[in-house]
């Protein structure tokens, strides 16, 4: 069976150019051309893939994307952004609404289907760079669950996307030792941009909100700057207290939320 890919794009050029090259590359292509059409085709075909422009009529692309992330039909679909604005701001908000990968545009359309392929790989729950699929990783308060992509936390299920619990594995497997920017962007990313880290710093601030007692005074997932990030956690011999810390922490979130909410 082909993949499908749902492209939402308002412009008639460059959807039917890029469709016709992903349709003769051997994908089914769904069109879309506003933000509500493209909600309501994700739902219907839920997409292997969705190509998402940023500047759409009626709903726009973040917030597209960010619905398309609460709904749990659609939550687990990769998502790459085209998009025009390519500052380093644009991207951050493309990554804090729930996508994938960030593509500006013009673009070229071998390096689309780059992209993509990694995307599709990274999707069929596998993660990239591991040796053994299904291989369960722990260490101390951590367990990473690969097949179920689950982590465990202080013995507590902690909600990771797809990219953040690929982060995860790719520190968890390094322990202790600092990983460069470049073999995580090879690795979870499945490729090797010169200068797109902007991804990285967003899905560790993400990590670092969840996992962190205090995120802005990371103690298990640190910078090292000009390096990369290291993950440093206790034995399980040396957990005396951490435990109440975290659950602390976790439960000031849940209120946060709430109150958020309510």
């Amino acid at each position: 069976m082909k993949p499908c890919i749902l492209l939402i794009e308002d412009d008639q050029d460059m959807r039917d150019l890029v469709s016709g090259h992903l349709e003769h590359s051997g994908f089914d292509v769904q069109r879309a051309d506003d933000g509500i059409k493209g909600q309501a085709l994700a739902l219907q075909y839920t997409p292997d893939l969705i190509l998402l422009d940023l500047m759409l009529p009626k709903v726009d692309g973040l917030t597209l994307c960010q619905r398309l992330r609460r709904d749990d039909r659609t939550a687990g679909i990769p998502i790459l952004m085209l998009t025009a604005l390519g500052g380093t701001k644009d991207k951050v908000s493309g990554f804090n609404s729930g996508a994938d990968d960030y593509l500006t545009k013009p673009f070229d359309l071998e390096e689309l289907q780059v992209r993509i392929k990694a995307l599709l790989r990274r999707s069929d729950r596998a993660p990239v760079g591991s040796s053994n699929h299904n291989e369960i990783l722990s260490y101390g308060p951590l367990t990473l669950v690969p097949e179920r992509f689950e982590a465990i936390w202080f013995d507590q299920p902690v909600r990771l996307t797809h990219l953040e619990f690929e982060l995860l594995h790719c520190l968890l497997q390094r322990h202790g030792q600092t990983v460069a920017p470049s073999l995580i962007l090879k690795e979870v990313w499945g490729y090797e941009p010169d200068d797109d880290i902007e991804a990285i710093r967003v899905h560790v601030r993400h990590l670092r909100t969840k996992l962190e007692p205090d995120p802005r005074k990371p103690r298990f997932i640190k910078t090292v700057y000009g390096a990369g990030y290291c993950l440093e956690l206790p034995a399980s011999t040396q957990m005396d207290g951490l435990e109440d810390v975290v659950a602390m922490a976790r439960e000031e979130r849940k209120q946060q939320g709430d109150r958020a909410s309510a």
